[in-house]
Formats: structure tokens, sequence, C-alpha cells
């Protein structure tokens, strides 16, 4: 992915941030018309978190599927600065990859 993406696939609302689905699915190693649903079925979870001091206006946002983590960094803007991901493949998560980072 693009690290200089198309804010439009980010898209900030009053009760949180709208990711386009085929972000997840690139991301998660997963179909674009898969994502709604495992979303609904919590297969999908996630977490947002917002920048402070220096990280003011960013925001974190952390997408977990079976063996995955999806972490996307977006500025005030949308824009997406950093991505990263970490496969586990059939092993799970470590718990510490599942919680929030300081």
């Amino acid at each position: 992915m693009n690290l200089n993406s198309d804010p439009s696939r980010f898209d900030f609302q009053e009760d949180g941030i709208q990711v386009e689905a085929s972000v997840l699915a690139d991301g998660l190693g997963i179909e674009a018309s898969r994502v709604l649903t495992l979303l609904r079925s919590g297969e999908i979870t996630s977490v947002c978190e917002r920048g402070l001091n220096e990280d003011e206006g960013c925001y974190r946002l952390t997408f977990f599927h079976r063996g995955k983590r999806l972490r996307l960094v977006l500025d005030a803007g949308g824009r997406l600065i950093r991505r990263s991901a970490i496969d586990f493949g059939d092993r799970p998560l470590p718990t510490g990859l599942r919680r929030a980072s300081p």
C-alpha cells in the first residue's frame, strides 16, 4: 500500500473512523467482500487510539484477525503515514500484541 494513499479511504466520523474494506482486506490477507461479515461476527476486532503530545492529531488503528495484526497510523487529515502488519500464520497472536501500545 502506498503511504501517500488517498485520504478518502479513511473517513473521520463523530463516533469513529471508517476504513475502506479494501484497506483491511489487503492488510489482513482476506477478500474485501468478507470484511463486513467478519467485523460483524467479531472475527475482526479493532482498537483506535488518539495521539498525545508530539503525536497530537494522529490516530493509530489496530485490527486483529486470527494470527494477524494490521496497524495503521493516520494524520489529522486522514492520510496514512505508517502501516505495519504481523502474521503469525496458524499460531494465535501473542497476548501482548492484542493490546494497545504505550
